[in-house]
């Protein structure tokens, strides 16, 4: 008598996915299994944990390496540890509905284990399975994969339980039996195709951040007379730009308006911090968040409507090297300004009267701007490069530069 071999069964991690092209899929899977399926590209790092490590994981970090740059020693690796508590926060809800994680991009090696049938004809949807010992490589996103490692190497670290973790799912797409060179394209077309948003601009976008709030504040606080009619000011906001176009209807940037808000509350000390989130642990010492919303809104609110006109016509000060520097001088108003250079709202006043705000080089080249040949101003110099130099005129009105940009 001979025994029968049972029928043949594969083992594996199933995943219900749907194609979106023939060698890819976009699904969801949970923490335990991402961190099960793809190992830590820290420990793969790692070259004593690497020698005692299994031939299957020696074998993915030698893929790995073939088209992933490294996390060790580099701003990518020390990124990780922020981005674990970015997740952590938003999974424990203290972000509320504004956070998000980008689907992670993988690649699997070989070709599937199997794929079923549709499991609902007309849905597309679909259960692959990936056999043990499978290399799948995170081409793009693998920086949250090792923020998902890290937090489930150690969840309590985090305010987290791995009951929590469990319920998580992250969205993902994995592209199926590419060659080495396919997935390097991959990795290529995430990393250099798209277009990188500026600091500045990312930053006015940050609803978290202190001087966002505050600049989104100031606009919604200002009304301006057009056309003999009454807009609010935020209307000649862009929130979207780095610059503002020609054929724009609006007149501003929001990272203009926030560099003003900065420089406002930080003085000089603003000029670095434009491109860096305002924290409301971080204010001027001895000030509260609701103290400084109190005074910088409606002061500058203030400042804006009695300029509407130059900011309607796109004069000189709505540049944002323009509006750091004007904001250093406000500074001088605030209360917590504990420099000698303190003034009252009416010296400050004062010293804004007979500033010529036309975009003209006799008024402001070599301030906030630079002349070319022709004559043509270019404003494009930055809130670190100008700034400080528009106080000193401002604040200077007897100095050369004060005198200029006055038109004496």
């Amino acid at each position: 008598m001979r025994i029968t071999m049972p029928t043949a069964v594969i083992e594996g991690t199933q995943l219900t996915v749907m194609p979106f092209r023939a060698d890819a899929v976009i699904g969801t899977m949970s923490v335990p299994t991402l961190v099960q399926l793809v190992p830590s590209p820290r420990r793969e790092e790692d070259t004593r944990t690497l020698k005692a490590a299994s031939g299957a994981v020696r074998r993915h970090a030698e893929l790995r390496s073939l088209v992933q740059r490294a996390l060790k020693s580099t701003q990518k690796g020390k990124n990780v540890g922020s981005y674990a508590e970015y997740i952590a926060d938003g999974v424990q809800g203290e972000l509320g509905a504004g956070w998000s994680t980008p689907p992670i991009t993988f690649w699997h090696e070989g070709p599937l284990a199997a794929l079923s049938d549709e499991l609902l004809p007309g849905t597309g949807l679909r259960t692959l399975t990936i056999t043990p010992g499978t290399s799948v490589v995170a081409i793009d996103g693998e920086t949250q994969t090792t923020a998902w490692h890290e937090l489930y190497d150690d969840p309590e670290r985090f305010g987290l339980s791995y009951a929590e973790l469990a319920q998580v799912r992250v969205p993902f797409e994995l592209y199926v039996d590419l060659s080495v060179a396919d997935a390097r394209q991959i990795f290529y077309d995430r990393n250099v195709q798209g277009v990188v948003v500026a600091k500045n601009l990312a930053m006015s976008m940050d609803q978290r951040d202190f001087a966002t709030r505050l600049a989104h504040r100031v606009a919604d606080a200002v009304k301006v007379d057009i056309d003999d009619k009454l807009v609010p000011f935020t209307k000649l906001v862009n929130a979207s730009k780095r610059q503002v176009g020609k054929t724009d209807p609006e007149v501003i940037t929001l990272s203009a308006l926030r560099a003003l808000v900065i420089t406002t509350i930080y003085g000089r000390n603003g000029l670095s911090r434009s491109a860096e989130t305002v924290h409301e642990d971080e204010l001027p010492a001895g000030t509260s968040p609701e103290q400084v919303e109190q005074n910088v809104v409606p002061l500058l609110a203030r400042l804006i409507s009695d300029r509407s006109a130059d900011f309607v016509s796109r004069s000189a000060i709505t540049a944002p090297a323009v509006l750091a520097g004007l904001g250093i001088a406000v500074h001088h108003t605030m209360p917590w300004d504990a420099s000698v250079n303190a003034l009252s709202s009416d010296e400050l006043r004062r010293l804004l009267t007979g500033i010529r705000w036309e975009r003209e080089a006799r008024y402001w080249d070599g301030v906030a701007a630079k002349a070319s040949a022709s004559g043509r101003l270019n404003f494009s110099g930055g809130v670190k490069d100008s700034g400080g130099r528009v106080a000193d005129a401002i604040l200077g009105s007897g100095t050369e530069a004060g005198r200029k940009i006055r038109g004496q």
